[in-house]
């Protein structure tokens, strides 16, 4: 799949003349030093605190004087902050001191200290960046323990000069690092992909060529500003851009989906993203009666859908439920991205609507994409992730050979670009694997000089665009047949009225040599009863034996929240794989009917 030369970002658009975010940072000011560039909603709904222009840039400066003052201009510091107002000061403070963020989650559990920690060891620093409530919590909390020795935790609130003065540090170039993003894998050691200025800069050119943001445009953001997803669409996109961007907390969409959608109408947002989970969940808010209160959403130009593969039933869900408040089903736009290329790679133009193909199921388990039509037994309907534009390329490689696959076959997504981060954070091996991978001809030889990065993504073109099936990791492999997790989870959840989308896990483990097919599913303490935990586990395994022809050999029922999940929501395969191996799922079927 070639670039969309048509969709080449336009030269005029008010971020392009800037070089990096901090220069663009100084263009806002230079024209709107009043225009709003942030506002906090509290609680989702209600504005709070906002930031102009010009008080984004004067705080800045302002902790760029801290860093600086500090010794760490030219070095790094992880950011641990809520998703609010004094993370976007801190983030573009450092940027101007030129350190290195590594954001990451605020702490939970004892598990995410041990990641902070480790973050920190890899990337070359001891200093952790923070506000007062946040600092209060953890030294409550987790003060006492071991992993927190030797790291220095400082309240930016608190110790930012208060004049504001000049900085003493050299401007970051492109090729400076603008920001660490950390992987959201939990095994193993997180690596951090190194995101140049540059890097950004082209990925909101490309974004805004694709789904221009008008001036009279606005952002409304729920994802953590720590994520790839919510840096660029709640951060870096508005920026770019200059129209406001509405914050608020995961939180706050968690325990009430709906409220979304509520800012969406209320501030007339015209973008906002979201992971496919995020619009079932509202989906379902719908359908149970509980989003009454959203108001009008025909300002909502761009619902960029993406972090993971786009279900299909989802899109028709979402756009059927909120036809009625005025959303309109050529807003719907899936789109394919990662952290290693910044952001986006691909995406559906906004002018129409979204698209699928439905492919053989038979097709699909021998790697072949073999479109029949809809209404087939057995026919699988697969996203569109739209296509790419600008300086960008998709190829399908073959991930055994390095070839290129042939038209309509199943491989490996490589991407090529200027989005393509600059490699792991110290790791010349794996960065060499990942970010410069080469196409081979037929004879074996590879392409010289051109590199690609290799997502681990697994799809094929299809008329032009890019549809994504799963990663390869994930793959199950039955009696020589390739099996998507993503396809057999969905047919779980779909099994019982009960059970919440997003709570599944599929994975292969061997057995003496043999592999078998495990399902952990979350369900809650009342659809246990209400089913009957043998009748439920039966189920969900009927379900997947009728759908794919695949005995589930194992089907765990296990609480709410006991899957691990990335920063994003989705659910990690591999860590939950190692909780199973490691017996450390709990089945709520071996406990006693009161304490479910």
């Amino acid at each position: 799949m070639t670039s969309a030369l048509d969709h080449a970002p336009d030269t005029a658009r008010p971020g392009a003349g800037a070089r990096t975010l901090t220069e663009l940072l100084a263009l806002r000011c230079e024209g709107r030093p009043d225009g709003t560039a942030y506002v906090f909603l509290r609680n989702g709904e209600e504005p709070e605190e906002s930031l102009t222009y010009g008080q984004l840039a004067a705080a800045a400066d302002a902790r760029a004087g801290l860093l600086a003052a500090r010794g760490l201009a030219g070095h790094s510091a992880v950011l641990m902050y809520p998703s609010g107002l004094e993370f976007v000061r801190t983030l573009l403070g450092c940027m101007r001191a030129k350190v290195a963020a590594a954001p990451v989650q605020a702490p939970r559990k004892l598990t995410d200290i041990e990641r902070i920690r480790r973050i920190a060891h890899d990337a070359g620093t001891t200093t952790v960046l923070t506000e007062t409530s946040l600092r209060r919590d953890l030294e409550e909390r987790f003060g006492d323990l071991e992993d927190l020795l030797g790291l220095t935790v400082l309240d930016t609130a608190e110790l930012a000069p208060a004049d504001g003065g000049p900085v003493p540090v050299e401007a970051p170039g492109p090729q400076d690092v603008a920001l660490l993003q950390y992987t959201s894998g939990s095994t193993g050691d997180p690596k951090g992909v190194v995101v140049t200025h540059a890097n950004f800069l082209a990925n909101a050119a490309e974004t805004d060529a694709l789904w221009p943001c008008a001036p009279d445009g606005t952002v409304v953001n729920w994802l953590p500003l720590f994520h790839d997803m919510g840096m660029l669409f709640g951060v870096v996109m508005p920026l770019w851009a200059g129209i406001p961007s509405y914050l608020m907390t995961p939180a706050a969409f968690i325990r009430r989906p709906a409220r979304w959608l509520e800012a969406v109408a209320r501030f007339r947002g015209t973008h906002a993203a979201a992971p496919s989970f995020a619009y079932e969940l509202c989906a379902r808010e719908a359908a149970e009666g509980r989003a009454d209160r959203v108001g009008d959403l025909s300002s909502w130009r761009v619902a960029a859908n993406g972090a993971e593969p786009v279900r299909w039933h989802v899109v028709r869900e979402f756009t059927e439920a909120f036809a009625a408040h005025g959303f309109r089903p050529e807003a719907m736009c899936p789109g394919y991205g990662l952290a290693e290329n910044t952001l986006k790679a691909t995406g559906s133009d906004q002018d129409r609507e979204p698209t699928a193909v439905c492919l053989s199921a038979a097709g699909l388990r021998e790697g072949r994409a073999e479109t029949v039509a809809a209404g087939t037994p057995g026919a699988v309907p697969v996203t569109s992730s739209g296509r790419t534009v600008a300086g960008t390329e998709v190829r399908i490689v073959d991930p055994g050979t390095g070839r290129l696959c042939p038209p309509g076959g199943i491989g490996e997504i490589w991407v090529d670009g200027p989005c393509v981060a600059a490699g792991y954070l110290g790791r010349p091996e794996a960065s060499e694997e990942t970010f410069r991978a080469r196409v081979k001809d037929a004879a074996g030889r590879p392409e010289s000089g051109r590199t690609h990065l290799r997502t681990g993504d697994l799809g094929f073109v299809h008329a032009g665009e890019l549809h994504v099936v799963g990663r390869l990791k994930d793959l199950i492999i039955h009696q020589g047949r390739n099996y998507y997790p993503q396809d057999i989870e969905l047919s779980a959840e779909a099994s019982s009225s009960g059970l919440h989308p997003n709570c599944a896990a599929a994975f292969a483990v061997d057995d003496d040599g043999k592999e078998r097919l495990v399902l952990a599913v979350e369900a809650d303490g009342r659809t246990v009863r209400a089913h009957g935990a043998t009748a439920l586990r039966e189920r969900i395994a009927r379900a997947v034996h009728d759908q794919h022809r695949l005995p589930a050999d194992t089907v765990l029922l296990v609480r709410r929240g006991a899957l691990p999940k990335t920063s994003s929501g989705k659910v990690q395969r591999g860590a939950t794989r190692a909780l199973y191996e490691d017996g450390r799922l709990s089945d709520l079927a071996d406990r006693p009917a009161d304490r479910r």
